[in-house]
């Protein structure tokens, strides 16, 4: 199967039998078209789409170079600069598309396999069937085009000792055994974001492995797909309420879904296992590093931050526009603050791809450190634009009549009370009820708390920062200069 349309992935999706529990409900079947997942698998689809606009087609897909058929441009190996460029000219394609809001786009994960197909060799140094099921592996989702979540987090029970010393050595997902097909997985990972709706996960090792011989259960990577027996995932409330578009423009569109994936003795054939038992090989998150994926995931991440920027920009802008604001000096400061961040991702984002060069394994690759401080540095920024949203916008966000109100018998009320400068009542409350849903809303939070913990924890990426830095010449500057005569 070439690129894929929306009503592919839509029919996929309902014709698979998987296990999602939400609201106290298991979904078995056609999870396309239940309340809670159907306008995000509408968005989805809307993606998929988008690969088939003849206006888009160099932009979004390239010729196989197995099949000769298009497939997404997000599967690209890139060979020169102008193919990162290509890459992150369709990343932000799908961006735009929902303002950065949908932090799980087919082309995060394609990048990370991406990346660790080209590395594959990395792989083979515990068994050389593991390079070959990850070239395989990024084959099969290329030609299929396949939407991929993953999971890396074990459960948040006794942070002071590692999964092996919990109550139970099964809470965290680990390996319970093995048959002459596979291997027996067993236990919990947090944090499956797109789970439901997914067609294959990725199960990766957690960062935070120590590479102990107790880790060794705990230490695997693979990927099967979420209808796979024993696998089911467990929701957290969906932030679409079923109200529509009005009163809820970015949740009910964008509620990239949250779970828990358990693993009930789930068999993972070998021929889906990139890694086995090799604590020693994915401890301290190696194997992302060593095959450059973390680098070409991240160069979507930054895209992902520079549509949401713009966003905001946008969005503060026209408010401040539609309540005559902008004359004033406090207003201006807080719109520029978020013109400076929009340039400074600009500029890594720019740096990271004119100083790309090939790795190890010969895949160009975008320069690291530009990229590695814009994901230190957004996590921390974002906060303050949801603070600018809610402090231009201020009274305005609370005295917000739903849909139902702004065009049903209170339609006169809300055109004369509710009209600003430049727009009439229910333009203006469409407007605010967006930036509600951008700044106070469920939605509005979930979106802050994952920007902060989107690659970890905030306090250990700035400690891996400091550490991969080469500081050595600037601290050689000040030796010198210390003993200098003139």
């Amino acid at each position: 199967m070439p690129a894929r349309k929306g009503s592919d992935f839509v029919e996929a999706l309902n014709s698979s039998s998987r296990d999602v529990q939400i609201h106290g409900e298991r979904v078995e079947k056609n999870v396309a078209d239940h309340p809670a997942f159907k306008n995000l698998v509408r968005s989805y689809a809307a993606l998929y789409d988008m690969q088939h606009d003849p206006a888009l087609r160099d932009v979004m897909t390239y010729e196989s170079p197995t099949s000769g058929d298009r497939v997404g441009m997000s599967f690209l190996q890139p060979e020169t600069t102008d193919d990162i460029e290509r890459r992150r000219k369709m990343s932000k394609m799908w961006s735009d598309y929902s303002f950065g809001m949908l932090g799980r786009t087919g082309d995060y994960l394609n990048s990370s396999v991406m990346a660790m197909a080209s590395a594959a060799d990395w792989f083979g140094q515990a068994d050389a069937q593991f390079a070959d099921n990850i070239r395989n592996y990024y084959e099969y989702i290329r030609e299929n085009d396949l939407l991929l979540t993953h999971t890396l987090i074990n459960p948040q029970s006794n942070r002071s000792v590692g999964p092996a010393a919990q109550s139970d050595p099964f809470l965290a997902a680990g390996i319970a055994g093995e048959t002459d097909e596979g291997i027996i997985i067993r236990g919990a990972r947090m944090l499956a974001t797109l789970g439901p709706i997914a067609d294959e996960i990725m199960v990766f090792p957690s960062t935070v492995l120590k590479g102990t011989p107790e880790d060794e259960p705990y230490s695997y990577a693979f990927a099967i797909p979420c209808d796979t027996p024993g696998l089911r995932f467990l929701c957290r409330e969906s932030f679409d309420y079923g109200r529509g578009h009005f009163d809820h423009p970015l949740g009910s569109r964008f509620d990239e879904i949250d779970a828990v994936a358990i693993f009930d003795d789930v068999l993972v054939p070998y021929e889906r296992c990139f890694m086995i038992r090799r604590p020693e090989l994915l401890t301290g998150g190696r194997l992302y590093t060593e095959t450059s994926a973390i680098v070409h995931m991240t160069h979507q991440v930054v895209v992902k931050d520079l549509a949401k920027t713009e966003f905001v920009l946008g969005l503060i802008s026209t408010l401040a526009d539609s309540i005559k604001i902008e004359q004033f000096q406090h207003v201006q400061e807080k719109i520029a603050e978020v013109i400076i961040a929009l340039e400074i991702i600009k500029g890594l984002l720019r740096a990271s791809e004119a100083d790309a060069t090939k790795n190890r394994w010969g895949l160009m690759t975008p320069k690291w450190e530009p990229l590695n401080v814009c994901r230190n540095w957004f996590p921390k920024t974002y906060p303050r634009f949801v603070e600018i949203e809610w402090k231009l916008a201020a009274s305005g966000l609370f005295g917000l009549p739903t849909e139902g109100d702004a065009f049903g018998d209170a339609r006169e009320d809300v055109d004369r009370y509710l009209a600003s400068a430049s727009m009439d009542g229910v333009e203006r409350v469409r407007l605010f009820r967006l930036a509600w849903d951008a700044a106070v809303s469920a939605f509005a939070g979930r979106q802050e708390v994952y920007e902060f913990y989107f690659f970890g924890d905030p306090v250990r990426m700035s400690g891996a920062l400091v550490n991969s830095y080469d500081r050595r010449p600037y601290m050689d500057r000040i030796i010198e200069f210390l003993h200098r005569d003139d």
